[in-house]
């Protein structure tokens, strides 16, 4: 087959989308322009790469066997570039980083520092939650993830912690509880408390917790973000459990107070994440190396008190 790079990153802009218009959208090109190409590479295969079932499109066999060589010359293609701007050194670059929502009150701070470092440095940020970031992961498409807990089963992963993650009760400056030294966790189970989704970190975290201390708490609400656990919160629908890097704005203007709860906070951990055995560019390597040696130290830490 005498098939181009051009026609191969089109189709594999189009198989992964499943769209020709988003394809092109990434690819800042004309739909015509991409339905041309995935033309062009058909006729050279033999065999057509797309069937269209009402108004959606599905690869055929022989789509999903050139998807998954595009694929892997797409990323010999990636790594052999990182070889040589090895070899140039850390001028220019790009980076593509995803974080886990709660590390973004922080990771916006550590990509500041480094971009004023590195000027020449294109970075690419996603912020998603727990789920999101286990997709990266999995198909591995960032240089390096920022996480709480990495998975200790299913993926092959190399992990650094970087930097202390407490978490921490949140109340309204108005709760009954504001003031109160070493509260008990069995008075715990007389509040109400708004948490994060099934699935995420904190709640993970927070379970094991009480599930180890034999306390059960009441839950009310679910909220996907720490955003809304922190509004729910001062709105008085409960008490919260969040990270305390995402309180600095709130307890400045005392908006929400942090309790003073026996055992608490517990303390977890943030790493810096990817794929065991993943080649990463020089440009990835030496963010991993100033997450590792300064991300604590870039971050300021809101206070208990």
């Amino acid at each position: 087959m005498n098939v181009t790079f051009r026609q191969l990153k089109v189709f594999e802009a189009v198989a992964r989308l499943t769209s020709y218009t988003r394809a092109a959208e990434e690819l800042h090109l004309t739909q015509p322009a991409v339905s041309m190409q995935v033309k062009l590479l058909e006729e050279q295969v033999g065999l057509p790469l797309f069937e269209q079932i009402g108004k959606k499109i599905y690869l055929t066999d022989a789509g999903r066997e050139m998807h998954y060589y595009s694929r892997a010359i797409a990323q010999q293609l990636d790594e052999a570039e990182r070889v040589v701007e090895e070899l140039k050194g850390v001028r220019r670059g790009r980076l593509a980083i995803a974080v886990a929502s709660t590390a973004n009150y922080f990771a916006t701070r550590l990509l500041a520092t480094f971009s004023q470092r590195y000027e020449n440095i294109t970075i690419s940020l996603d912020v998603t939650n727990r789920e999101g970031l286990l997709r990266h992961l999995e198909s591995n498409d960032t240089d390096l993830v920022i996480m709480g807990r990495p998975p200790e089963m299913g993926l092959n992963l190399a992990f650094d912690s970087f930097m202390d993650n407490p978490l921490v009760i949140i109340a309204p400056p108005q709760h009954p509880l504001m003031g109160e030294k070493k509260i008990s966790l069995t008075r715990l189970q007389q509040e109400t408390f708004v948490v994060r989704e099934r699935g995420s970190g904190t709640r993970n975290a927070m379970e094991r917790f009480f599930a180890d201390k034999g306390v059960e708490l009441s839950t009310g609400m679910e909220m996907s973000s720490n955003e809304a656990i922190k509004q729910a919160v001062e709105a008085g629908l409960g008490l919260g459990i969040v990270s305390i890097h995402t309180l600095a704005l709130e307890l400045e203007l005392k908006r929400l107070v942090v309790l003073d709860v026996e055992d608490f906070p517990i303390v977890r951990h943030w790493y810096v994440v990817h794929l065991q055995g993943k080649r990463l560019s020089p440009v990835a390597q030496v963010f991993k190396d100033f997450v590792l040696t300064e991300g604590a130290s870039t971050v300021r830490m809101p206070g208990l008190a």
